[in-house]
């Protein structure tokens, strides 16, 4: 199973992550960082995360991590 991980302090919410997810898995969120950005997170209990890497490769702020 894959797991996302997403530095919410470097996360400016542009929410391309949200959009191109295939699964849906990740979303904004009311939380705000320490920059006053609403932040991305991702649904931990989610177990269909196929690690395809696509959030992490359109993240312009290279705050996402894919592992597998």
């Amino acid at each position: 199973m894959a797991r996302i991980e997403i530095d919410e302090q470097r996360c400016k919410g542009c929410g391309l992550c949200t959009i191109i997810c295939p699964k849906q898995l990740i979303i904004l969120c009311s939380k705000v960082n320490n920059l006053g950005y609403t932040v991305a997170v991702f649904d931990p209990s989610a177990i269909n995360c196929t690690g395809c890497t696509l959030c992490a490769e359109i993240c312009p702020d290279v705050a996402i991590k894919v592992f597998k």
